[in-house]
């Protein structure tokens, strides 16, 4: 029992972070507007951040990626989102592409929390910022929609923990009650106070559809959820999920401005 406790969290890691190492700016990837911010850490990390600017009178998209890549394997996503005019600050994690340090949930979610400090630090109002989260970044987003002021979350390919998904593709693994990064979802979702919306693809074979379903029922009002019939995991960009993206984000801005008016 001793041996597990100290194998799982070594083992967990391996098997649920896949970094891409290499260190690309901004420009090195084509992204006109884009800076690159480095985030000091009060235990002496330095992590890699991509800040785009909103236009004005536009949201800006405080993103959090997946478990794989970097940000340069996003380089298209950030591209779309700034031609619409919005604002993207999207993180890395550490260890992945020029960032210090060794990933972990500890780690991930107060680094996300310092990013949320340096965007409104930089003049970017809490109402204006649209928390996103892509797949492993959804239990970050989560975290930080829960704890920050923020004008809407997003939640793309929820999962209800890290642990059931541990039981669905690692089943072989034992002790997975000894896992330090569980990501629980499911206890956080209920903490929210801003408007979410889900988005997850029907045929996804990673976090399964089931999960993002549970993810959005547990949920509290206002909350929209979008699937996508013929999408998977990484892929429903193909089914029209922009689109639903910025619908979402007009519908909200709408809102907004009428309960301002």
């Amino acid at each position: 029992m001793g041996l597990l406790a100290l194998i799982v969290p070594v083992l967990q890691r391996h098997l649920m972070y896949f970094p891409d190492t290499t260190h690309f700016t901004p420009a090195e990837a084509g992204l006109a507007g884009v800076t690159e911010r480095v985030l000091e850490t009060p235990d002496g990390a330095r992590v890699i951040a991509w800040y785009g600017k909103a236009k004005p009178g536009q949201p800006t998209i405080l993103y959090f990626h997946g478990n794989a890549g970097s940000l340069e394997t996003r380089t298209e996503r950030i591209r779309k989102y700034m031609a619409r005019g919005l604002g993207v600050f999207m993180m890395t994690y550490r260890g992945f592409g020029g960032s210090s340090g060794h990933p972990s949930e500890a780690a991930n979610v107060a680094d996300a929390m310092l990013a949320y400090t340096t965007l409104t630090a930089s003049g970017v109002d809490p109402l204006d910022i649209i928390v996103y989260g892509e797949s492993l970044g959804t239990g970050v987003a989560v975290q930080v929609a829960a704890e920050k002021r923020v004008a809407g979350l997003v939640l793309d390919a929820p999962y209800t923990s890290m642990v059931d998904l541990a039981a669905l593709h690692h089943p072989f693994i034992p002790g997975r009650w000894f896992m330090t990064d569980r990501y629980e979802t499911r206890g956080h979702i209920a903490k929210i106070d801003a408007p979410l919306l889900v988005m997850h693809g029907e045929k996804d074979r990673i976090v399964p559809i089931e999960m993002g379903r549970e993810i959005f029922a547990r949920a509290p009002e206002p909350k929209a959820l979008k699937t996508f019939p013929q999408a998977g995991h990484d892929d429903h960009y193909k089914f029209g999920s922009y689109d639903a993206l910025y619908a979402w984000i007009a519908a909200l801005r709408a809102d907004g401005q009428r309960r301002q008016g």
